[in-house]
């Protein structure tokens, strides 16, 4: 009995002085509070990504839908427009060769589609407003997408008797599942010299 309990005693010495004389041995021991810390560090840093992630992915995809809808379209102040006996004198003298369009997928799924033609000024004066109506339409000919441009002073300052002009419409927000059948791009209002 006597030599079990100097066993232990000598024991328990062992282990205290190689504790004492080792500090490698209460590394150990604090290493796994670090190691254990370190991994709740890391579930906290991933779990804030996730959610940071989420949010701004979910306001991405509210700003792409946002930005389709609300907007104003311009108009050209002290123009001639439909219904003016003028305006349809004139505008068959404002001549758009067929329209043509391209388009893109943008990284927020959306599609973009750009319309452009000529246009062709036959009516003996100078054109300093033009404004011109951009439209993508259904099988029914309504308008899926449809965009208002002035185009004159804007992208030039005036359109002389017998010259010609580049017009280019952009019309966002468009997806996959729209019925778009036809493009149509067509005078809208114009103002003379």
């Amino acid at each position: 009995m006597l030599s079990e309990r100097l066993l232990d005693k000598e024991a328990a010495i062992a282990n205290w002085s190689f504790a004492l004389y080792n500090p490698r041995a209460d590394m150990v021991a604090s290493q796994r509070k670090v190691g254990d810390l370190d991994e709740s560090r890391r579930k906290i840093v991933i779990i804030v990504a996730v959610a940071a992630a989420l949010i701004i992915g979910v306001l991405f995809y509210l700003l792409l839908r946002a930005s389709g809808s609300g907007t104003v379209q311009p108009s050209l102040a002290g123009a001639i427009r439909p219904g003016s006996p003028e305006f349809e004198q004139s505008r068959t003298r404002i001549v758009l060769d067929d329209p043509e369009a391209d388009e893109a997928r943008r990284a927020l799924g959306d599609i973009v589609m750009s319309l452009h033609t000529t246009v062709r000024n036959f009516t003996g004066r100078t054109i300093n407003g033009l404004e011109i109506r951009a439209a993508v339409v259904d099988h029914q000919g309504k308008a899926v997408k449809e965009r208002t441009a002035i185009v004159v002073p804007t992208k030039q300052v005036e359109l002389e008797h017998n010259k010609t002009m580049f017009v280019q419409v952009m019309l966002e927000g468009l997806s996959e599942k729209d019925d778009r059948a036809n493009i149509k791009m067509e005078v809208s209002a114009f103002r003379f010299k």
